[in-house]
């Protein structure tokens, strides 16, 4: 039987992970602590960078912007996820699903770009290192950041404004821990290959494009590093790019292969978002700062400061 078109529900049941339900506490647990952990790492990094002068640089003021996404996501998704896990009765209101779809494409397209971004600034630093400050003065750096902002909002406003307003057919259940375009298209009435399509090729910016910059950024870092006389030389060189390199696998693997899959491999996907929403946005912190001496460093003087006011 064919389901009626419905108008759009005041709320939206989101399965979770309620084919695993013997998961879902110790989920709760991971998920509560990582969320605790990204909260405080992302904060960290943002603060320093404002109360630190030799934090105040491009690559810094990279890094911020993308802490700042990672708590966006993070705040978005994460807090609805944990009530679901704990309670029964596993619901989200429209307002709420709607937040979730537009911040989340929002985000996960900005950074996209924003990292391309940060792979042109390891390009600049090691390859015109006389040049760097001129080429990445402040402007440029607001100009480049406010590009990937602005490119994942104008993005986000066109997929998710018309995803949301397909025809809805006779139900209201989500199979995923939260609400994104993809999942939406299964509640859809009639053939969606259509918008499927267009979904694919909005993404290639994001999804293809902005790798490509990373692989093309990389190939001339190594080229450059090549030539560089001395082993230790290149060995610094190479350290600047290590962090950003493994941060640059942590999200583009999981997004591309997501969305370049069928919709119907549900429980990879689930398992593939919670990585890349819950585990991802812990991961950058840590690994830009754990060995960073520059971050170190900052945090040291900040607790000496603390410690001779308290005396």
């Amino acid at each position: 039987m064919e389901r009626g078109n419905m108008s759009f529900p005041n709320t939206f049941v989101l399965l979770c992970f309620s084919e695993f339900p013997w998961l879902e506490r110790p989920l709760f647990a991971v998920v509560l602590v990582s969320y605790i952990l990204t909260l405080m790492g992302n904060s960290s990094i943002i603060f320093l960078s404002l109360v630190e002068p030799r934090l105040q640089t491009p690559m810094y003021f990279f890094l911020d912007n993308l802490s700042l996404l990672d708590l966006s996501v993070t705040c978005a998704i994460v807090p609805q996820l944990l009530t679901n896990l704990w309670r029964p009765d596993k619901t989200i209101a429209a307002w709420g699903c709607i937040t979730q779809v537009y911040i989340f494409s929002w985000t996960s397209c900005t950074e996209c770009i924003l990292l391309a971004m940060m792979a042109i600034d390891r390009y600049v630093a090691i390859c015109w290192p006389l040049q760097y400050t001129l080429f990445m003065r402040p402007l440029v750096c607001v100009q480049m950041t406010a590009a990937s902002w602005s490119s994942g909002l104008a993005n986000a406003l066109i997929q998710a404004t018309v995803t949301l307003h397909l025809p809805l057919c006779g139900h209201h259940t989500l199979d995923h821990f939260f609400c994104e375009i993809p999942v939406f298209l299964k509640l859809a009435c009639g053939d969606t290959s259509v918008h499927e399509l267009a979904l694919a090729l909005g993404s290639i910016p994001f999804l293809m494009v902005a790798p490509l910059m990373v692989v093309i950024s990389y190939i001339l870092i190594a080229q450059a590093v090549l030539k560089f006389p001395s082993a230790e030389g290149r060995r610094k060189a190479l350290s600047t790019c290590i962090s950003h390199l493994l941060v640059v696998t942590l999200y583009y693997g999981p997004g591309i292969f997501m969305y370049f899959q069928p919709l119907s491999k549900s429980s990879q996907t689930k398992f593939l978002s919670l990585f890349y929403c819950a585990i991802t946005p812990l991961l950058n912190p840590l690994i830009y700062t754990l060995r960073n001496k520059d971050v170190k460093t900052a945090w040291e003087r900040i607790l000496q400061v603390k410690s001779l006011e308290a005396r």
